[in-house]
C-alpha cells in the first residue's frame, strides 16, 4: 500500500491477513477495554466492560470480499488498524484502534486518511460513515475536525449482546456521522 510520514517516522499500511488475527484482537482490546485503554484518550473503560471484538469475528472481516482491515505498522510493530466495509456508494468506517501508548502522535489522523483514500480508490466510494457512541463527545469533535458531519441519525446501542461489551450504564446510543469522499 503506501507509506506516509510523520514527524518522528514513516508509516507502512496494509491489509490484514488471517496471520493477523490475534495481533489485531490485542490492539483494539488494548485500545478500548482496561486499565491498559486508559493511558490513551480513546478508552471505552468508563461505558463498558468485557470485549470489543474476538478473533472469529476479526478472521471473518478479513474473509469478506467486502471489507478489508488496514493496519498501520511502524517498524515492523503494529500500531493502528481500521475495518472499512462497502455499503454501496458508502464505506463504513469501524474497529479503529491506536496503541493507548502511542496516540497522539498523528498515527490515527493518518489511517484515517489511507481508510478514505482506500474506500475511494478501491470500491469508487463516495461518502465515509460510521457510528460513535453519542456520549464520546471528545472523539466527535476529533471527527467533525476531519471534515464528518452529525447526521442526526441514531441508532440503539446493542444491550445484551456480549459481542459488543457489557454497558456500564444505561443512556449508550450511536449516532451516524458521515463524509464526503469528494
Amino acid at each position: 500500500m503506501t507509506t506516509v510520514a510523520d514527524p518522528a517516522a514513516a508509516l507502512h499500511f496494509r491489509f490484514a491477513t488471517q496471520e493477523d488475527v490475534n495481533a489485531i484482537v490485542a490492539l483494539v482490546e488494548s485500545a478500548y477495554r482496561g486499565d491498559v485503554s486508559k493511558q490513551g484518550w480513546t478508552t471505552e473503560a468508563d461505558l463498558l466492560d468485557g470485549q470489543r471484538t474476538d478473533p472469529d469475528g476479526v478472521a471473518a472481516i478479513i474473509a469478506d470480499a467486502h471489507s478489508r482491515i488496514i493496519l498501520a505498522e511502524r517498524d515492523g510493530e503494529l500500531l493502528c488498524t481500521a475495518h472499512i466495509e462497502k455499503q454501496g456508494e458508502a464505506a463504513y468506517f469501524g474497529m479503529f484502534a491506536v496503541n493507548p501508548a502511542k496516540q497522539g502522535g498523528g498515527t490515527g489522523k493518518a489511517m484515517l486518511a489511507e481508510a478514505e483514500r482506500v474506500a475511494r480508490e478501491l470500491w469508487g466510494c463516495r461518502r465515509m460513515e460510521m457510528t460513535v457512541i453519542t456520549v464520546r463527545e471528545s472523539l466527535i469533535a476529533w471527527y467533525l475536525r476531519r471534515g464528518y458531519q452529525r447526521t442526526g441519525v441514531r441508532k440503539p446501542f446493542p444491550y445484551g449482546d456480549e459481542r459488543f461489551g457489557l454497558p456500564r450504564r444505561d443512556d449508550l446510543e450511536f449516532e451516524i456521522l458521515s463524509k464526503p469522499l469528494a
